[in-house]
């Protein structure tokens, strides 16, 4: 089996950067072991890969990463691992304006953005998380991929799955989506965009500004689900999410101890970080300065049960 070692630049955390490619912890297709080890599932461009990244001390470096990889997509798969790991990454860019972000930086400063280089892998789970609580989303991911995803190549884990390809997601008949929670309308825009999977996974190779516009021609897919999928697709460091019913509230009242919020406050906040913005959200989110829940929660998902 192929493998490829990385040596990032000190500080680095592995654990942090790779969390939001995770779906909750039952997560079919990324999962993290006790000892730190990650395993991914993915279906690459040149086919199913599965991946086992690992941290070790090295004797002349902070850290020694590891990734060994299975089936058709293990070379590419290695190829793409440092981008994966965040080496495109330059936080060294980043300058706090903030006390909050300051600190936040100097605890967290091991964070990178991860770059899959896939669209569909992100865009799919992004949309089933429009409008409904984590929880649900999570289930419908897992439900999902144990019911359509494909055996992995390699010993990954039990249970694990690599996400399914556009043509097997066109197939999923409506009452499958609907046991799995997920409503007509998401429905709807995960099959317009996997007909159009092609085009979407351009965005991958594209600047920011040009990939939120391919992916917001898909009915169905907004601002608030382009910036989700193009934060993993392309690491991108702007892609601050907008339209979330808690994040501007939780921005606010980091940086300055007032409740409520709108997007509108939130983008002027963060415009000193303009190129920015997402990592600091990030860091901000990491500080742990945040408001106690008053807004409703969205509701969880039951439509299986109707």
């Amino acid at each position: 089996m192929p493998s490829r070692t990385w040596v990032p630049r000190a500080p680095y955390d592995l654990a942090r950067t790779l969390r939001v490619l995770r779906r909750g912890r039952g997560d079919p297709a990324c999962r993290r072991e006790p000892d730190g080890t990650w395993w991914r599932c993915s279906r690459t461009p040149a086919g199913p890969a599965t991946l086992r990244i690992s941290e070790s001390p090295d004797p002349g470096a902070d850290r020694l990463i590891t990734g060994t990889a299975w089936g058709p997509g293990a070379d590419w798969a290695l190829e793409q691992l440092p981008s994966l790991l965040g080496a495109d990454d330059r936080p060294d860019t980043f300058r706090p304006r903030h006390r909050v972000v300051a600190a936040a930086h100097r605890k967290y400063g091991g964070l990178r953005l991860a770059r899959t280089g896939m669209v569909m892998e992100s865009l799919v789970p992004s949309v089933l998380e429009q409008r409904i609580t984590t929880g649900s989303a999570h289930y419908a991911w897992r439900r999902l991929l144990s019911q359509y995803g494909e055996q992995p190549p390699g010993p990954a884990p039990e249970g694990m799955r690599v996400p399914p390809g556009a043509a097997v997601w066109r197939r999923v008949p409506s009452w499958d989506w609907h046991r799995a929670g997920v409503d007509r309308s998401r429905a709807a825009a995960i099959l317009r965009a996997c007909s159009y999977a092609p085009r979407l996974e351009e965005a991958a190779a594209m600047e920011l500004p040009e990939a939120m516009a391919r992916l917001q021609l898909i009915p169905g897919i907004g601002p608030w689900t382009a910036a989700e999928t193009l934060q993993r697709t392309l690491g991108a460091p702007d892609a601050l999410t907008t339209g979330d019913l808690h994040l501007p509230v939780q921005i606010g009242y980091a940086l300055t101890g007032s409740r409520g919020g709108t997007d509108e406050q939130m983008l002027q906040l963060l415009e000193p970080y303009a190129g920015q913005r997402h990592r600091a959200a990030r860091l901000i989110l990491l500080g742990g300065r945040l408001p106690n829940r008053r807004a409703h929660r969205a509701p969880h998902s039951r439509i299986a049960h109707l």
